[in-house]
């Protein structure tokens, strides 16, 4: 109160807002001059604008006669530009630097701030700018002399070389082709500096007539700074509350974040990045920091922040390897982009990152040159995969960066067994489109490269595990047949007598019963975990307890009746390496994680309606048996259920069919003839196109 006192209000100033020149009033701002040289005694020549760019050209006359002017030099310049010769292009046809050109430049991109006052009898008018641009002196007329220059030295040097001219007619000229321009040329294309430039030219000069200060015409515009009306009407903007009206004369300022320097991509502001939500936060971590442990990441995100909500983001945008989280290649190489060494698009990229990734899941070690020879990329981008994730070691190859995270791989052991299925999709797909040998899928022995000891999760234990289990299977069920064969032959020979055999009589124990209901439950054909009518290299990944079976029965129905209404047709091993994925997908104490084996799985296909197309595959066929396991939904409830099943049927006698073929047959089974819409309906959902045949989805041998 006592401030307000020591300053009191000496005047009232009512405010109107002018509209007769909005979006029309530009402010000029021009360069500093000498004293004795004001704009005022400056005669404006000619004047040009483009609108879209904001942008001015003004030519304005120079006082020749003004004694701070040098005329030698001024003399000196004109000859520079124009030579001795005086004509219609000239520049200075005076041959004298008479003039000068100013060209424009926008001083702010926000002036919406800013307005043009005007104070006459006790009110201010206001008018909107609606650009501020800053004349400075344009120096073209230089670039011209340098190009006279230039002209003079070619001429000259071409009169002494007139002797070699019948020898330079003849030279040897090479022809190249352009490519195709693809959609990511084309976007680096337009968003170059010279193609910028070359639109900015392409806009016309519009060329304007200047009045000077004292001119009639002028001072009409000139009133139009005043507000026409002063009713309420006119400036109901105005007629606001104190902060209100403030707030509108002073917006919050968007301009001064943007004029910020941007910092380089690789520094991170933890201020800024806190102040995004988790999921990028956690993504712009992983993207620059490419391999992480998972303690680590915590402490980066800041006290408080809860652990489970990161376990969940962090899967989004990595993927486990040794118990630390390594960035995902979708994330580092995005879709409709290409390598800046080889020009190599994404899709092929993100693929040969994961090949790196996943050997270093099987091995600390990798080989550069058998990454390059499997992915058959070129070796600067085996090198910035390898880069990403190990350090290089002398003669030795490849080491994974971090050491094996053990506490992590203890404390979450869902997330290792969710991490564990998405690899071993990812190992499927890699086979499929490698053809990966068994020298690739098995870790080789290093000995003596690391002077820490290897360590060994249990998962890893229990896969070497059964890969040594399955290649003493064929020794062990040659002996197994061998004793059977043996103890038959000596049960026909020799009989016991169990007459005369008293079974020893055991006191009955007052404790509680043994339990056999478990035992008695088991009535699937799975004997110590394994099926007694499949083979032991069936996988299982549990075993089912009584009361779940029901429910399991329930939950893998769903799945199998969802993906066949998808897919049409799959093989088992594409249905496989799916209810991997969606094993990953589930919460973890899901009842599917009870167990599931192969037959379990081909019987519940055969429940919900589909059918094994038995595909007579070529002789020579390098297909796993679970790739030649075919089977098709044969009754989907739609339109296209009979074309499907002709479909199906020429597939059960031909590996590989023509279109023409087909659409000839299925015209005579379905007794009509069918658009081309209809067949490449028929087609998209149960086949696939190769090599100018029809394939049914997954039976194609590259």
């Amino acid at each position: 109160m006592a401030n307000e006192e020591d300053d009191p209000i000496i005047q009232e100033i009512d405010v109107f807002l002018a509209r007769s020149l909005l979006e029309k009033l530009y402010l000029f701002q021009y360069p500093i001059r000498p004293a004795s040289m004001t704009y005022d005694d400056v005669t404006h020549l000619s004047a040009k604008i483009k609108p879209k760019q904001q942008k001015v050209e003004l030519e304005m006359a120079i006082d020749t006669l003004n004694p701070n002017y040098c005329r030698s030099k001024g003399e000196q310049i004109a000859l520079n530009v124009d030579g001795t010769c005086t004509d219609e292009t000239s520049t200075y046809s005076s041959k004298l630097m008479d003039k000068q050109t100013f060209c424009s430049s926008q001083a702010a991109s926000n002036v919406s701030r800013y307005a043009a006052a005007v104070y006459k009898k006790g009110e201010l008018h206001l008018t909107p700018l609606h650009g501020i641009l800053q004349l400075r002196p344009s120096f073209t007329y230089l670039d011209k002399a340098d190009a006279k220059h230039r002209e003079r030295e070619a001429a000259n040097e071409g009169g002494d070389s007139s002797q070699d001219e019948a020898e330079d007619d003849v030279k040897q000229i090479t022809v190249r082709f352009s490519r195709p321009e693809t959609e990511q040329a084309r976007q680096r294309r337009v968003q170059s500096y010279e193609f910028l430039q070359k639109r900015q030219a392409e806009e016309h000069w519009i060329h304007l007539h200047y009045y000077g200060l004292k001119d009639s015409r002028s001072e009409h515009e000139r009133q139009y700074l005043f507000s026409q009306g002063h009713g309420l009407a006119e400036n109901t903007e105005l007629i606001k509350s104190p902060s209100e009206y403030l707030m509108m004369l002073m917006p919050p300022s968007v301009e001064e974040e943007n004029d910020k320097p941007m910092a380089p991509s690789n520094v991170l502001s933890m201020a800024q990045l806190r102040t995004l939500p988790l999921a990028d936060q956690i993504k712009i971590l992983m993207k620059n920091v490419k391999v992480m442990p998972f303690a680590n990441l915590m402490s980066l995100l800041g006290s408080g922040t809860d652990s489970t909500a990161v376990l969940r983001c962090i899967q989004q945008v990595a993927m486990l390897v040794q118990g630390n989280w390594v960035v995902k290649s979708d994330v580092l190489y995005p879709k409709d982009t290409s390598s800046p060494h080889s020009g190599v698009p994404a899709e092929v990229l993100c693929r040969g990152r994961d090949f790196v990734m996943w050997k270093f899941t099987q091995d600390r070690w990798v080989v550069r040159k058998e990454v390059a020879a499997v992915t058959k990329l070129c070796p600067e981008d085996v090198k910035d995969f390898l880069e990403h994730m190990s350090v290089a070691r002398i003669n030795k190859g490849w080491e994974f960066m971090l050491p094996y995270d053990e506490d992590f791989v203890k404390k979450h052991p869902d997330i290792v067994q969710r991490q564990h299925m998405l690899w071993m999709g990812i190992q499927a797909k890699l086979e499929k489109v490698y053809n990966l040998l068994k020298e690739h899928l098995t870790p080789k022995k290093q000995e003596a490269q690391s002077a820490h000891p290897l360590l060994v999760s249990g998962e890893q234990r229990v896969n070497m595990a059964k890969a040594k289990v399955k290649q003493n299977y064929g020794q062990l069920e040659k002996e197994f047949q061998k004793q059977k064969a043996e103890m038959k032959s000596s049960d026909t020979s020799a009989k016991m007598d169990v007459s005369n055999i008293r079974i020893k009589e055991e006191p009955v124990s007052d404790e509680e019963p043994m339990d056999t209901s478990a035992y008695e439950g088991m009535n699937n054909g799975i004997v110590n975990g394994l099926h007694a009518e499949e083979d032991s290299t069936d996988s299982l990944n549990g075993h089912l307890p009584g009361g779940c079976i029901d429910r399991v029965a329930q939950e893998l129905k769903a799945f199998v009746s969802s993906t066949f209404k998808k897919q049409f047709v799959l093989t088992l091993s594409e249905l496989k390496r799916l209810f991997n994925l969606h094993l990953a997908s589930l919460p973890p104490g899901h009842t599917l994680f009870s167990g599931i084996s192969d037959k379990m799985l081909q019987d519940m296909v055969l429940d919900t309606g589909c059918k094994q197309i038995l595909v007579p595959f070529p002789p020579q066929t390098a297909a796993s048996p679970d790739e030649l396991k075919v089977y098709a939904l044969w009754e989907a409830g739609d339109t296209y259920d009979q074309h499907r099943q002709v479909l199906l049927e020429i597939f059960s006698k031909n590996y590989r069919v023509r279109r023409n073929v087909i659409q000839n047959q299925l015209s005579q089974e379905c007794g009509e003839d069918l658009n081309k819409q209809e067949v490449d309906r028929v087609l998209k959902d149960c086949c696939v196109s190769y090599g100018g045949m029809w394939y049914l989805k997954g039976t194609v041998q590259s």
